[in-house]
């Protein structure tokens, strides 16, 4: 098992976490942008580097990842793409995608969109929080629990 990064957008917040958890458990952690990233020295945490333009690194996240890794992206329908791929899909905010969930969630965004293009104001996600950040460390915790062959309780 391994952890991809949708990480053009992924929050620094998380990032870290993931660092953190790339050491510790010694698990591989890949980003995947269309921009140069700094990250730590390690031999866990490595970086890919794709062409910019829409769903680029997404097409690579889905070319690359193998069933049972994990992929944290806010990205919906890359999001659909791991799941049907046999992956597990975790937004920067701790909620899973799944297969229970990922059609509504597809629709709402499409809906979203559509009243975008139409003119009104939809808003914005609200502002990334240190709750986020625990709600993400705890359900990663959880799931590398749950999924990863000997790997101890992760605690950031």
């Amino acid at each position: 098992m391994q952890i991809w990064v949708d990480a053009d957008a992924c929050p620094v917040a998380v990032k870290d976490i993931l660092y953190r958890v790339a050491e510790r458990l010694q698990l591989m952690v890949t980003l995947v942008a269309n921009q140069g990233l700094r990250v730590p020295a390690s031999r866990f945490i490595r970086t890919v580097r794709v062409a910019s333009g829409a769903d680029v690194a997404d097409r690579e996240i889905v070319r690359l990842l193998a069933a049972g890794d994990l992929v944290v992206t806010a990205d919906i329908p890359l999001a659909a793409d791991v799941l049907e791929k046999g992956g597990f899909a975790l937004n920067p905010r701790g909620e899973f995608y799944t297969v229970d969930n990922i059609a509504q969630q597809l629709t709402m965004r499409a809906f979203l969109e559509e009243l975008r293009g139409g003119g009104v104001d939809t808003g914005g996600p609200a502002p990334f929080s240190q709750g986020d950040r625990q709600n993400f460390a705890k359900q990663l915790d959880g799931h590398l629990r749950r999924h990863a062959r000997n790997i101890q309780s992760f605690k950031p």
